[in-house]
């Protein structure tokens, strides 16, 4: 029988969701079971092959018939050896999960960084499919990113690499959890955009943005539903939206990818984010029309990013 198929699994903190993808990226049957972290590293192994045993028997098909396992962990991930070198969420260091999955499953497993993985997901089944060379950023609590060179994803040495929000774009500025000054993460994420927002508030007690009561209301929408009734929200997207260009403007520059794309809440603003940072980008690319075009697109493929990434790495 043919081998087409990929389990693709997403490991996070709560729980584990799986997939059986075909070559096409479509999901045939998916799942999700609770992770159980406070059980330790191997009953949590043994959650992940029975939700592949469980995800094998709900859609009909044969161990045989899949190619392998694809699984997305979050944490410091070498993914040549298949070892979780350290991951804070799941609490495990130098865990060969890979290897050990193999042994509970007897199917071949692949594993790698959970933000890479949802990069690759886009690159070959959602807003960048067909695309060679990709550069992600998640806009959440804090700045993820991910980078597909050729189609492959780019991990770095032991695959610590791709900490995209981590680049320094003001010297000396805002500090960052990493514990570096002025990184792209303490300008761009919305963490940041909420912080800007409520230093603007409380300089400015004439600013409209009071309306929704009180600094605890603030949420990363709060500065974009005020922009075109507030000056003082005004500055803040523009400010927002101008760090944030700076960073893709850097990457852009440094990789000329086919396409930056942008996952996380803040996207939601969809074109009062796209077509101002779009214009920036425009106006600071080096050799700015001589070179192709580097538009900027918002991610597809949301919750189903991190599965279908997953069941990407064997493609």
């Amino acid at each position: 029988m043919e081998k087409k198929y990929y389990v693709g699994i997403d490991l996070g903190g709560t729980f584990i969701k799986g997939g059986i993808v075909d070559q096409a990226g479509q999901i045939v049957y998916q799942d999700k079971v609770p992770t159980e972290t406070e059980k330790g590293s191997e009953a949590v192994a043994k959650n992940i092959a029975g939700l592949v045993e469980l995800l094998l028997t709900k859609s009909g098909l044969q161990k045989s018939e899949m190619i392998g396992i694809g699984m997305g962990v979050p944490g410091m991930i070498d993914s040549k050896t298949g070892c979780v070198v350290y991951s804070n969420n799941l609490d495990w260091k130098d865990f060969y999960i890979a290897e050990r999955l193999t042994e509970l499953t007897g199917l071949p497993v692949k594993i790698a960084n959970d933000a890479n993985v949802a990069v690759l997901g886009e690159a070959k089944f959602g807003a960048a499919k067909g695309m060679e060379t990709v550069i992600m950023l998640t806009l959440g609590t804090g700045v993820g990113g991910g980078i597909v060179i050729d189609g492959k994803m780019f991990e770095g040495n032991k695959s610590a690499g791709a900490e995209l929000g981590h680049m320094v774009i003001v010297a000396n500025g805002e500090p960052c959890t990493c514990g570096r000054k002025g990184c792209l993460e303490a300008y761009a994420s919305a963490t940041a955009l909420i912080r800007e927002t409520k230093r603007t508030m409380e300089a400015h007690k004439d600013s409209k943005m009071w309306e929704i009561g009180s600094l605890e209301a603030v949420t990363g929408k709060t500065a974009f539903d005020y922009k075109d009734s507030d000056r003082y929200a005004k500055e803040v997207v523009e400010n927002y939206i101008y760090k944030l260009s700076v960073g893709i403007t850097n990457f852009a520059n440094m990789f000329r990818p086919d396409v930056v794309l942008l996952g996380g809440g803040v996207c939601a603003q969809g074109d009062a984010l796209i077509k101002p940072l779009q214009a920036l980008l425009n106006a600071e690319l080096y050799a700015n029309t001589l070179g192709p075009a580097v538009p900027i697109k918002v991610a597809e493929l949301g919750n189903s990013a991190g599965l279908l990434g997953a069941a990407a790495l064997w493609l």
